[in-house]
């Protein structure tokens, strides 16, 4: 299990609403040894403050600047380890900061025996802090995943074209077997939902998939559809179901110790017209980025260079009608549907899920209604926030139906289609039992990466009053 200080994070505000409320909800009160910590931690920072004051009381610019510094160096350690997106630039302003109160001691000329005493001061707060908010992050691990036996006969299918052979470059074959797992290869111009389905007719008590994210959905359509559990195998080029649950996409071997003693949880699938998708279901110019040579290669670049062309005057139209909260959204240059709403930065549509089992689909819509809008669409999107652009709508829902020509361009989980409309999206909650190995993270990118929200000392102050902190760790 990782540290402590690398597993506590705070939760991002615009995912918070998506939370389903069985899954969501955290218990009434803190135990009791977690409000003791938090009233100590109070207490000792406190004592520290006091101490500085009485070394260093006859020089009093010396008194507010140690006791200034000192505070925020203590305030700085506990967000260090109450939030993972800015821990090291916290633990390198904290350590800035507890100097300062070190250097007012040595020069009003208090001895080691000081110094030592506001050290220990500071540390002891901080790994009482720390620990006042260790049963959230208990509580959320035990909420999110549980502990399962190992499989009996695990089956792991692989496509040796994906990822630009990855398969074959890190031996995944032999890190297979080698666990008692068995490998099958994907042939070229195979059905992989046929070699999946022998697998279970074989007595397979678990499926997983080294590939991409197209191949994902297919083996977990399957392993969701004979109730057994799903194992994602990152070995595709971009992998992104992986990131969003939490599993190290630099290291894919590891990936395959999920068929051993693991940790499992349920998520949900999205479908599209019959057919199951992990990630999301695009339409519009996103299925032109996608039908382009160079856009696997530079995703971003790619996308910025094509917009005007997509969108400029002389563009076709796409006659894209969704239903929005408001009514009606004709004429959308781009829909996606995405099982579970993404945090977005870019019009590929990859951000991140701060969660996979909300129950619900997310929905965002593009429409521009002024070709002067295109640049300052281009310029948002080269930030990495499209959806700063007033004509960006998104919302949730849990079926929908996307209209347009009866022959739509459609990029299923990254893999160019061509459907025909209308078409007709629901969620299956709950669909897919998933298992990750041991020390993987079992957390996205957007439930980690939250932005700094309540203060600490805050978060503190309420654990020690009996009440949840209002940091939700992962």
């Amino acid at each position: 299990m990782p540290s402590l200080s690398t597993m506590v994070a705070g939760y991002p505000e615009q995912a918070e609403e998506h939370v389903p409320e069985a899954a969501g909800k955290r218990s009434s009160a803190p135990p009791f040894r977690s409000r003791l910590a938090a009233v100590n931690a109070l207490v000792v920072s406190a004592a520290t403050l006091a101490v500085l004051i009485a070394f260093t009381a006859r020089d009093w610019p010396y008194v507010l600047v140690s006791v200034l510094a000192g505070e925020l160096g203590i305030s700085a350690l506990w967000l260090a380890a109450t939030n993972r997106r800015f821990r090291w630039w916290a633990a390198v302003a904290a350590v800035l900061l507890v100097a300062v109160p070190v250097a007012s001691l040595v020069v009003v000329g208090r001895g080691a025996l000081a110094v030592a005493a506001v050290l220990f001061g500071i540390v002891l707060a901080w790994a009482l802090g720390t620990l006042a908010l260790r049963w959230e992050v208990h509580q959320a691990l035990a909420r999110r995943w549980h502990k399962v036996p190992p499989t009996r006969q695990g089956v792991v299918l692989m496509n040796p074209g994906s990822g630009d052979g990855k398969v074959a470059k890190l031996h995944l074959v032999d890190e297979a077997r080698r666990r008692g797992i068995e490998p099958l290869l994907l042939e070229q111009g195979g059905d992989l939902r046929a070699l999946a389905e022998a697998a279970v007719a074989r007595g397979a008590d678990a499926l997983g998939m080294a590939g991409g994210d197209g191949s994902q959905a297919v083996v977990a359509a399957v392993a969701a559809e004979h109730g057994l559990p799903f194992v994602c195998v990152p070995a595709g080029t971009r992998n992104h179901l992986a990131a969003d649950l939490g599993i190290d996409r630099g290291h894919p071997a590891r990936a395959l110790d999920a068929f051993g003693s693991a940790q499992e949880t349920t998520i949900d699938l999205g479908e599209v017209n019959g057919e199951t998708f992990v990630n999301n279901v695009s339409l519009g110019i996103y299925a032109r980025f996608v039908a382009s040579n160079e856009y696997r290669e530079a995703k971003r670049k790619t996308v910025a260079e094509m917009l005007p062309d997509v969108l400029g005057p002389d563009a076709r139209p796409f006659g894209l009608v969704v239903d929005g909260p408001g009514g009606a959204i004709a004429d959308a240059q781009l829909v996606q549907v995405s099982n579970n709403p993404y945090t977005l930065s870019s019009l590929t549509g990859f951000g991140s899920r701060a969660r996979l089992d909300a129950g619900v689909l997310g929905v965002a819509a593009l429409t521009i209604n002024r070709t002067s809008d295109v640049n300052r669409l281009v310029a948002l999107e080269a930030a990495g926030h499209p959806e700063r652009y007033q004509g960006w709508r998104s919302w949730t829902v849990t079926d929908l139906e996307v209209r347009g020509p009866s022959s739509l361009a459609v990029a299923v989980d990254g893999e160019a289609h061509t459907w025909t409309s209308p078409l007709r999206f629901v969620t299956r909650s709950g669909a897919l039992r998933v298992r990750i190995a041991p020390g993987q993270l079992g957390a996205s990118p957007a439930f980690r990466q939250a932005p700094v929200a309540p203060s600490t000392l805050v978060g503190l102050a309420r654990v020690a009053r009996g009440r949840p902190s209002g940091i939700v760790p992962i």
